[in-house]
């Protein structure tokens, strides 16, 4: 009998999370560099075709909160309450976010991640990627009317945010300290765009020559 599809999805993820947690174990236990994706997929009881239908590499393993994490950063934009301001949206997520990754007993992986050349190459090209999507939200926004340009550059700042506040001594402080900046820097963005709009080419609210 088939299964139903609300199973069939809570088996998948349960698998999933199998798998991850079963990595994250082997890699702090013996280190990263010293388990293999079969030694993963043998502790785990899965065969390394199910591995790799969870995960596309060993990488991947460790930011297992990889999609989750880019998801929520577009949610922030496309879920936030009609007319409320975009970068308290994008802050309320990223602090979240810190705190999820400066929780008790995560030191030993950012630790690990610091010490593997893949892992950090990993980590960046991930960060990158969620800069590019958190930027094409943030222009498809009709609300928001900003420049490709502008929003890529938002959204780095955003991304930059989270790295930079996790690795604070007080990661609320920093992440309230650059958040006022990026305000700063999109305030900035809207001064632009209604220059742009007036058809006298003078600065928004001032005389033309």
């Amino acid at each position: 009998m088939t299964e139903p599809p609300g199973r069939r999805e809570r088996k998948k993820a349960a698998t999933r999370q199998k798998i991850a947690d079963t990595a994250l174990r082997l890699f702090l236990e013996r280190g990263y560099e010293a388990v293999g994706i079969r030694d993963v997929a043998a502790e785990a009881d899965v065969a390394v075709t199910t591995l790799f239908s969870h995960f596309a590499s060993k990488e991947a393993l460790v930011f297992e909160r990889d999609d989750d994490f880019e998801q929520r950063l577009t949610r922030a934009v496309t879920g936030r309450a009609p007319h409320e301001p975009l970068i308290p949206a994008l802050r309320r997520e990223i602090r979240a976010l810190v705190r999820h990754c400066t929780a008790d007993g995560v030191a030993p992986i950012w630790r690990m991640i610091d010490e593997s050349p893949a892992l950090r190459e990993y980590e960046e090209s991930m960060r990158l990627r969620h800069a590019e999507s958190l930027a094409a939200t943030i222009a498809a926004d009709p609300e928001l009317s900003r420049s490709t340009t502008a929003s890529r550059t938002i959204a780095r700042f955003v991304i930059d945010a989270y790295s930079l506040a996790r690795e604070a001594p007080d990661p609320d402080a920093a992440l309230d300290e650059i958040c006022r900046m990026i305000e700063a820097a999109w305030a900035v963005t809207s001064r632009s765009a209604d220059a742009s709009d007036d058809p006298s080419g003078s600065p928004a609210g001032t005389a033309g020559p």
